[in-house]
């Protein structure tokens, strides 16, 4: 792919009021008006650059839109204040009572609830599928299915996506494609590939130092428009607005996004091909290995590489918490959820990020007790971390001690 989202997004100049090269930052939840009739036609949506209350919308998340928009290249952006509720404003944007959505049958466990849980008190159904295997999702369409909806790089199995195939899907039966591209920004640009929602969780990897919680919805400027209409728009009504401040802290982080994500894959890439040559179970899309692999290669942008994120097997969940528990005394990382920051985290996503998926169903999935997520951090010498997690393996006995290296 050629499409130039990092240049776009350093191109993007927003000067202070007073000069400053960063923008001010709108510390008001209210803004005042020379005329009343201004504000009625803001109240109406009549007016362009002006303000009215910060949960309609400010500058400073106005600003990040827009950054997000040149990130994926959409038309527009509008930002929230997590990805739970960006994700859930465009569910109950497009879907009606007794409406139905064909989703991926791995994805982030705070996603599954509310789609297989929380929509049932609207009578809103899903089918979870094999997003992998297009004869399945075109099977699972009917007449009252609403939409398409999945991760680039589901969570946490790492199951690969094919956007344009998914998206022609869509447009053969008038459906929108939704994706959730939170674990592969620059490395995947969704919408150019096809995708007409792109949703993120900004609180990983666009932020990068997992100090704030956000998420935004990319998409057409039409469907963004109907997100913050004051009489039915799901993303005004239901309030779930971003502070101004990590707005601002967000888009500053952004400038760097280029640079993190190309070490995140590079680390994740390094450690991936050790670890599968120890003869360990790991799953990680740069592997020839990986099924999704191929795919993968067909609609990245190599500059930015597989992406931060890999997991292993270790075979049980004991393994597993022993492992976290020695390789966080190691200071190795974090045993912590979420992913994108500096240092490495990880968790056990059966236990923590994808536990509201009931235990028969996460068999069945193939989700191992033992799975570790891996979000690789940007450590500058990976060599150094890659031989003190396998003295961590072999100390627990999940490595043999006299196992060869390659």
């Amino acid at each position: 792919m050629d499409y130039k989202a990092a240049e776009n997004i350093q191109d993007l100049q927003y000067f202070g009021e007073y000069g400053g090269v960063n923008p001010s930052i709108s510390d008001s939840s209210t803004y005042t008006f020379l005329s009343a009739k201004t504000m009625f036609d803001t109240f109406e949506g009549n007016t362009e650059g002006c303000y009215l209350y910060s949960r309609h919308s400010s500058p400073s998340n106005l600003y990040l839109g827009e950054a997000m928009a040149q990130l994926e290249g959409t038309e527009s952006a509008n930002v929230f204040a997590s990805g739970m509720g960006a994700i859930s404003a465009v569910i109950l944007q497009l879907c009606d009572a007794g409406d139905h959505i064909v989703c991926s049958r791995t994805i982030y466990g705070g996603t599954y609830a509310f789609l297989k849980n929380f929509l049932k008190k609207f009578n809103i159904s899903t089918s979870f599928v094999d997003i992998t295997d297009l004869e399945v999702v075109e099977k699972s369409i009917t007449n009252k299915t609403k939409m398409i909806y999945c991760e680039a790089i589901s969570n946490p199995l790492l199951e690969i996506a094919d956007i344009r195939a998914l998206s022609k899907l869509g447009k053969k039966h008038r459906l929108p494609l939704v994706v959730d591209n939170t674990f592969s920004p620059l490395s995947i640009n969704a919408a150019q590939l096809g995708a007409d929602i792109v949703v993120h969780s900004l609180t990983k990897f666009i932020n990068g130092s997992s100090d704030c919680v956000a998420g935004a919805v990319c998409a057409s400027t039409d469907f963004c428009l109907s997100l913050k209409d004051v009489n039915d728009g799901a993303g005004m009504l239901l309030g779930s607005t971003l502070d101004s401040l990590r707005a601002a802290s967000i888009l500053k982080n952004m400038r760097t996004l280029h640079i993190r994500i190309k070490k995140h894959s590079e680390n994740a890439h390094y450690l991936a091909q050790q670890l599968e040559r120890d003869g360990l179970k790991v799953a990680y899309p740069g592997l020839k290995s990986h099924p999704g692999h191929e795919t993968m290669k067909g609609q990245m942008n190599d500059e930015y590489g597989f992406g931060g994120l890999l997991t292993l097997d270790v075979g049980s969940l004991d393994k597993a918490n022993a492992l976290m528990e020695l390789m966080q005394q190691k200071k190795l990382g974090y045993l912590a959820v979420s992913l994108g920051f500096y240092k490495t985290l990880f968790s056990a996503p059966g236990t923590s990020t994808s536990s509201e998926i009931p235990m028969e169903e996460q068999e069945a999935l193939g989700l191992s007790q033992g799975l570790i997520r891996f979000s690789i951090g940007l450590d500058n010498d990976i060599h150094s971390t890659y031989m003190a997690m396998r003295a961590c393996m072999e100390t627990l006995g999940i490595l043999a001690k006299d196992s060869a290296m390659v």
